[in-house]
């Protein structure tokens, strides 16, 4: 893990290097992902049954490709009393969080008697993807089911690959318990499509959420317009500024935390002390060869940083601009530095606070935006899962008030239509009297 202080003529290429390590799809995924879209889109079941069949290797046909309620219901005597106890205090804390996120309808009345509101409508039909691949994630079902199901959803339906022609136990019960109604064993770009398009097994969604490799997340890109997505997902990130004061093998130990996610996952801490960024560094890379795999090392040799800052501000200034998906303020007073924060998708304050448990029992949700769009993006909550439509009642004597406004709005834009929508109102007898 390289130290590098701001200082440093090559600190700005560095700093770049990083922040953009997943701006490009290689041209080659693209073309995989478009292609098994297309099919798809085009021969439905057929199509997804042979993806299915070539990247996973478990046959496929339409008895078989949506688990049972009595298989979800045997997962739950494969999985430890103990295991079941954290999933069920897990979600939980999600839920607890995540109703407080929940908005009302409104309205209003002004004086000319024109009525303006807002209605808030869940949607009908959402689909979860959760990964399969190196290990399986519960506690993404929990984050993207408890959300919808609290906002009102209709039909929650979550895919997900088999491994040897199984889906974990663990991810048959974390569905069961936050809401899932409908689990298909299907994954990858196949999947994305069947949700965006439908199949004659797959049902068509509203939405799809939830991370998933390169090619799930350019897939999610290709389909957005023929459905919702909450984000494109990217490799982790976390970025811990440290006054110095936090131990450094407890610092080393959160760097790592996100580092074993994935190879391009991005680890750095920012420090003015130069000592104490050598110790972390130090301890980071002992910890690693302790780790069985290999990903967090190679995830630190290509992203991760200990940045040596000219002080407190400067360290602030480029967390922002690194706009991090994870951000600990590992200080002694962190809530003096919260506010100067502006780009980050969860924050977590002091020594005590790893972002390992953002990623479990906290409550708050753990699907955040990454690569740099918490500048503009936030976590996934229960407002992703409904709409908005806006309500407009005018009252004739506001019509007659106002109309002419409109007309000439409607000419500066040269649409005469507009007008004459209008006009051919307010030249009737009955708008003064409605």
């Amino acid at each position: 893990m390289r130290v590098i202080s701001t200082d440093e003529h090559s600190f700005a290429g560095e700093l770049d290097r990083i922040k953009n390590r997943r701006i490009s799809v290689p041209g080659a995924v693209e073309e995989v992902v478009a292609r098994i879209l297309n099919d798809v889109e085009t021969r439905g079941d057929d199509a997804l049954f042979e993806y299915t069949e070539k990247y996973d290797g478990i046959l496929l046909d339409a008895d078989t490709v949506e688990i049972s309620a009595d298989e979800t219901e045997a997962a739950f005597r494969e999985v430890s009393a103990d295991d079941l106890d954290i999933l069920k205090f897990s979600a939980s804390r999600i839920e607890a969080f995540h109703r407080r996120q929940i908005e009302s309808s409104w309205s209003y009345t002004d004086d000319e008697g024109i009525e303006l509101g807002q209605i808030v409508r869940p949607l009908e039909r959402i689909g979860i993807y959760a990964p399969g691949g190196r290990a399986p994630y519960p506690s993404t079902v929990l984050m993207a089911a408890v959300p919808a199901r609290i906002a009102g959803v209709g039909e929650i339906v979550l895919v997900t690959p088999a491994r040897n022609g199984h889906v974990n136990p663990l991810i048959l019960v974390a569905a069961r318990l936050s809401g899932v109604d409908r689990i298909f064993m299907i994954g990858g770009a196949q999947a994305i499509g069947a949700l965006a398009f439908g199949t004659q097994s797959v049902p068509r969604v509203d939405k799809i959420v939830g991370p998933g490799n390169i090619y799930v997340a350019t897939a999610k890109r290709m389909v957005y317009g023929k459905t919702g997505i909450d984000m494109i997902a990217g490799p982790s990130e976390i970025v811990i500024i440290s006054d110095g004061t936090t131990e450094p093998d407890v610092v080393a130990a959160d760097l790592l935390s996100q580092a074993e996610h994935d190879p391009m996952a991005g680890a750095i801490l920012l420090t003015p002390n130069r000592k104490f960024a050598d110790k972390v560094a130090a301890e980071t890379e002992r910890q690693a060869k302790e780790l069985e795999s290999p990903i967090a090392t190679e995830a630190l040799e290509n992203y991760g940083a200990a940045i040596v800052t000219a002080d407190m501000d400067e360290a602030v200034e480029i967390a922002n601009s690194l706009e991090p998906e994870h951000l600990e303020l590992a200080v002694e007073r962190p809530k003096d530095l919260l506010g100067r924060i502006t780009n980050a998708g969860a924050v977590f304050l002091g020594s005590n606070t790893p972002e390992v448990l953002g990623d479990y029992i906290a409550g708050p949700n753990h699907i955040l935006p990454t690569g740099g769009t918490a500048r503009f993006s936030s976590p996934l909550g229960v407002y992703d899962f409904i709409k908005r439509m806006n309500i407009v009642s005018f009252s004739g004597k506001a019509l007659e008030k106002y109309g002419e406004k409109a007309i000439r709005f409607a000419d500066i834009e040269g649409l005469e239509a507009h007008g004459k929508a209008i006009t051919t109102r307010l030249h009737k007898t009955t708008v003064k009297n409605s």
